[in-house]
């Protein structure tokens, strides 16, 4: 194989949201300038033992890849939102702070790891909370979890800027925004181990980070 002409196939583990926002976007063009580079996409929201699973890489947000990975940064800083529909409002007050949720309808997100309900987690001034939450839905994903709070079942915590064009067009409104800090976003990880092949290496510069 000359060296002008990498291959090979790259497996990687991924939130649907990940791949929508981050990797889709910049493989198209990757994918049709290395027609012989193949990506596998594994859709997935747990957090998934990469070696034990087989995959060359993994995407998660930077506060949640292990110490022992590489940690390539490839997307923006990120923000959560707790979000309900008007005609949720209309039958509840709104929460002023996260521990008020107890008393609110909301759409749970199950996680593949252990499946397990993910806690939403806040922070304000320096401290920190997670709040395990209650209501009539549970998804696996984050879409339908949007879609279930554009029809008023509850408050989804969602990816900020998937929620803003219906911010914008009032269809769903924001609460307890100033306990949603922004945190670090999608990284790429893999074992610091693994070996590096010019198929994975040329794939890493793409997806990197540049601001």
């Amino acid at each position: 194989m000359s060296r002008e002409t990498p291959a090979g196939t790259i497996r990687i583990t991924a939130t649907e949201y990940a791949v929508d926002t981050i990797l889709w976007p910049k493989l198209i063009k990757f994918l049709r300038q290395y027609p012989d580079i193949k990506v596998e996409l594994f859709i997935d929201n747990a957090l998934t033992d990469i070696a034990a699973q087989q995959f060359d890489a993994g995407v998660r947000a930077g506060e949640q890849v292990a110490k022992d990975m590489i940690a390539v940064r490839i997307g923006p800083d990120m923000r959560m939102a707790v979000v309900g529909a008007p005609s949720y409002f209309k039958k509840r007050s709104e929460p002023n702070k996260p521990q008020d949720l107890v008393g609110h309808s909301c759409i749970n997100l199950r996680l593949s790891t252990h499946g397990g309900l993910y806690a939403w987690e806040f922070e304000k001034d320096g401290r920190e909370l997670r709040v395990r939450v209650e209501g009539q839905l549970t998804f696996n994903n984050t879409a339908q979890m949007l879609n279930a709070a554009l029809a008023g079942f509850g408050l989804a915590y969602v990816p900020e800027d998937l929620v803003q064009p219906h911010l914008t067009k009032r269809r769903l409104k924001r609460v307890l925004e100033d306990w949603c800090q922004p945190y670090s976003g999608y990284h790429l990880y893999y074992p610091s181990r693994r070996q590096s092949s010019a198929a994975f290496a040329l794939l890493v510069d793409a997806l990197r980070y540049r601001g």
